[in-house]
């Protein structure tokens, strides 16, 4: 009998999440279904893939340029992935890398002009597909999913946060 109530308490457990459990498979499914049109997009209008364009993306927020470290860890991907990604965007002469000027071991990934032009163009037409792709809410929707998403993420963040030792 008590198999029996172990397992109508977690039946029941369960049966109080299914608010929060239909809302994550929501926010998955509209995440999944933006970033798999916008890879398409990019693939067809640009040749090029979402990590590359991600990569061009933090690239184009540092003109200076940016060590494999730094890359990997505001995009947080390994050097090994990134390393793959740099080099197909220099043999397209997007980018370039610059030794770093204190570690021969380090170099500076930056965007080339060519890099900076053709990321400029990809970036004006990503802002217009999202802005088609969330055409049918209004000011007043966007500003309340704003509002709820900052709840929601200052929420998982509390839970996730790491604690401090006690002194």
């Amino acid at each position: 009998m008590s198999g029996d109530l172990q397992h109508l308490d977690a039946e029941t457990r369960a049966a109080g999440h299914q608010g929060e459990l239909r809302l994550w498979l929501r926010l998955l499914t509209c995440t999944t279904l933006i970033e798999g049109e916008i890879r398409s997009r990019l693939r067809e209008k640009f040749d090029v893939t979402l990590p590359r364009f991600d990569l061009m993306a933090q690239l184009e927020k540092s003109p200076e340029g940016m060590t494999l470290g730094a890359l990997s860890r505001r995009m947080m991907v390994s050097n090994g992935n990134l390393t793959g990604l740099v080099e197909r965007l220099a043999e397209q002469g997007l980018v370039d890398r610059v030794p770093h000027p204190t570690d021969r071991r380090a170099a500076y990934v930056r965007l080339t002009p060519a890099g900076r032009t053709a990321f400029a163009a990809m970036a004006s037409s990503h802002g217009d597909w999202i802005a088609e792709l969330f055409n049918d809410l209004d000011e007043a929707d966007t500003a309340a999913l704003m509002r709820l998403l900052g709840r929601l993420k200052r929420s998982v963040r509390a839970v996730t946060a790491p604690v401090e030792p006690a002194s």
